[in-house]
């Protein structure tokens, strides 16, 4: 890698104290240089995989950038599977709910499948296949362009898929959170799947283990006090402060 120079620095400097996206204008204000001088470094760091380009600017790249669904899939495992444990014994006999995207719901799926009864909806693939196993269990996949590397249907089709139900919950997953109790995702697309589910539910509950909280994203999905329960591998101080501001019940 290219040893940084004190502009570089700087810039990345300033995209971390943003946590969000910063267009070419902002950098070159702020490091009082032209716009073309910015863009020169910034394509220079976007080579090194140091920032990201996204609609509007850079940003930094997040930490699951480049990382297979498998691969992503036994990152904090336990943890995944102690929420998904806690989420299936609280859906309550004969509920209806949307389940989201991501590895977490996927082990919630593999948590209730021995659940007595339940309607499913949902645009991760892998659960519907999981759940699918249980004739007691009605599952809707909702259609859509296929993201392999996610393992899902992500589109406009989807989002008017989900706008044909009212369901009991809504279950999901963020890419991350940030200390002011934002939800995050890491694309558009991510976040209006799960701002259709919060819209056509009745209560919504975030799965999230407690890394999510040091993970950033630059797409913002929703917020905390949208929330009805926080199931999570544990709590902390930051963790108990976000749910205790946000009137959410928090799960662990």
């Amino acid at each position: 890698m290219m040893s940084l120079s004190s502009r570089h620095k700087q810039i990345l400097h300033y995209l971390h104290q943003s946590q969000g996206v910063l267009s070419s204008a902002s950098l070159a204000e702020r490091c009082d240089v032209s716009v073309q001088t910015i863009r020169k470094d910034l394509s220079e760091l976007n080579v090194q995989g140091l920032v990201k380009r996204v609609h509007g600017g850079v940003c930094l790249p997040s930490d699951n950038d480049n990382v297979s669904f498998s691969h992503r899939e036994i990152q904090n495992i336990q943890a995944k599977q102690h929420i998904a444990n806690k989420v299936a014994s609280a859906i309550p006999k004969g509920s209806s709910l949307f389940l989201g995207i991501g590895t977490t719901p996927k082990q919630v799926a593999m948590a209730m499948l021995d659940h007595p009864g339940a309607t499913v909806v949902t645009n991760n693939i892998n659960a519907a296949l999981i759940l699918s196993r249980n004739a007691n269990i009605t599952v809707h996949l909702a259609g859509g362009a296929v993201r392999a590397s996610d393992e899902d249907t992500m589109g406009e089709s989807t989002s008017q898929f989900y706008a044909g139900f009212h369901l009991k919950l809504g279950i999901f997953g963020v890419g991350g959170l940030n200390q002011q109790g934002q939800l995050l995702d890491f694309t558009p697309e991510e976040a209006h799947i799960n701002r259709a589910i919060i819209r056509h539910c009745q209560e919504c509950w975030l799965v999230a283990d407690l890394s999510k909280l040091q993970r950033f994203a630059p797409v913002v999905s929703a917020h905390m006090q949208e929330m009805t329960r926080w199931f999570s591998d544990g709590c902390s101080d930051t963790a108990e402060r976000i749910a205790k501001q946000n009137k959410v019940e928090l799960i662990y």
